[in-house]
């Protein structure tokens, strides 16, 4: 197999062994984004010169006996993360000259773990898309299908990883950034429970990178193995330097079981709010039938499932109420007369955003409120279950739509149209409370592309969702690479 297409566990053990050189690695990834990328643009912001820079010292560290954790291994990174001497956009046009001084967090984790940059992968505007594009470095194409979408908002991290662009990438996520475009380009990611991996530095320009804590949002690995997210989310863990990092460190759980046949699963392939369409409810049901084959404790219902509908609507008002936090006091004015104009028996998802746009800090309070009952739910269902399989969104890559009236888009599910951000509700069932969520490909569907599912686990059960992962991908075939 082509070194750029091994995951990074073996990257890593060949360095170890002498089969090959960081240098070696690196001039691959960068032939490979030269000759490749012009159809995929995946790498946005390229940085070759330091990268191979990085690799010639990698090498000379190991030669001197350094073995840390990533030494040497050629990575990508979200374009939305501080790298110094590098723009950070965020893919908005008037930031396209803000360059930082400072890493991010993550980003200095990276290179202390001695991996090799070779540069950043696009993102959608502002990162507010189930896709990838923006006016400075244009549209990321799904690398199964050109005319398709790779997902958003890490979808340059995902397409960059199916084609063989560096062995790893880090990603965020709040409305399945992480997820989304693994489940569309065949790869895998993991969305941490919220908190376990600091944020500072993945900041909109021209921010400055203050040790915020977020709601909702994360970031998390990206890989083409199970095995690999481990091995990056082992680096990526632990809180802020600079905050809780002064007293507090992270020992996050043994994962619950090793073998197939121990976990206790329950699988979902319906939601109130929105139709689940026929590929992915295929590849649910296939990951289903892997799991009894091998023994596992399957159920399709339970009355401990918190009430999904509600937890959509709770999770739109989280959402998008922060969403909108700073927006001008022209535009929250009419938002507000939009808001004022809904009947009050409209209980949509689409009136739910548009209420959460302008709702008060004591409408917040009341759903923050909310979401602790729904979490205490949550942690009632996984003393019975291990898992939750479910679909990342109800259909495979869609073609592309660049239509930047997001909440008049709509998606087409089986030849069912629906509001366009009714699709996040997947999403939102891991974010909402802050569960951890694996996204792991099952195979092309009959029409050829993609399709994931998350593994869903308790609180910081990071490494339990992740070892079922590792499982599945034995069963399964785990990562291909698309077709050329």
């Amino acid at each position: 197999m082509d070194w750029n297409l091994r995951p990074a566990w073996q990257q890593r053990t060949a360095l170890r062994a002498g089969d090959v050189t960081s240098i070696e690695l690196t001039d691959l990834a960068i032939s490979a984004i030269e000759q490749g990328d012009g159809l995929i643009n995946a790498i946005c912001v390229p940085d070759f010169e330091r990268a191979r820079a990085a690799a010639r010292a990698a090498d000379l560290a190991r030669a001197d006996g350094a073995d840390h954790p990533l030494l040497g291994i050629p990575v990508t990174v979200k374009e939305s993360y501080n790298i110094s001497g590098m723009p950070t956009t965020w893919g908005m046009p008037q930031y396209r000259d803000f360059v930082p001084t400072d890493d991010a967090v993550q980003v200095a984790r990276l290179k202390a773990a001695g991996a090799v940059v070779l540069g950043k992968t696009n993102v959608p505007l502002g990162l507010q898309d189930l896709q990838t594009f923006n006016q400075i470095y244009g549209t990321t194409n799904n690398p199964w299908n050109l005319e398709r979408t790779s997902g958003g908002s890490s979808g340059g991290s995902a397409a960059a990883l199916a084609c063989g662009f560096g062995a790893l990438s880090i990603g965020s996520d709040m409305g399945g950034s992480l997820r989304t475009p693994a489940h569309f380009c065949g790869i895998y990611a993991h969305k941490p429970t919220l908190g376990l991996a600091a944020m500072r530095g993945m900041t909109p320009p021209p921010e400055a990178a203050l040790p915020i804590e977020a709601d909702l949002a994360v970031v998390g690995p990206m890989a083409r193995t199970a095995r690999d997210l481990t091995l990056l989310l082992d680096v990526m863990a632990g809180p802020d330097p600079l905050t809780f990092g002064v007293a507090h460190e992270v020992t996050l759980p043994p994962a619950r079981y090793r073998t197939l046949g121990d976990f206790r699963v329950l699988v979902l392939d319906d939601h109130p709010c929105i139709t689940t369409g026929a590929s992915v409810r295929a590849a649910v049901h296939r990951v289903a039938d892997v799991l009894t084959a091998g023994g596992a404790r399957v159920e399709h219902r339970t009355p401990l499932l918190p009430d999904l509908a509600e937890a959509g609507r709770l999770y739109a008002q989280l959402m998008f109420s922060g969403a909108t936090a700073r927006f001008p006091v022209e535009t929250y004015e009419q938002l507000t007369r939009r808001a004022a104009e809904l009947s009050p028996d409209d209980d949509s998802l689409t009136a739910a955003r548009w209420r959460a746009m302008v709702c008060t800090h004591r409408d917040w309070m009341v759903a923050d409120r909310c979401r602790e009952i729904h979490r205490q739910a949550w942690r009632t269902l996984f003393d019975e279950f291990d898992v939750v399989v479910c679909p990342i969104t109800p259909t495979p890559a869609f073609p592309h739509h660049h239509d930047l009236d997001l909440l008049g888009r709509r998606i087409d599910v089986d030849g069912v149209e629906f509001p366009f951000f009714d699709q996040l509700v997947w999403a939102g069932l891991a974010t909402m409370p802050g569960l951890p969520a694996t996204a792991i490909p099952t195979g092309p569907s009959a029409e050829g592309l993609p399709v994931g599912v998350q593994l869903v686990g308790p609180l910081f059960g990071d490494r339990t969702t992740i070892r079922l992962a590792e499982l599945l991908e034995d069963q399964l075939g785990g990562f291909l690479p698309p077709p050329r």
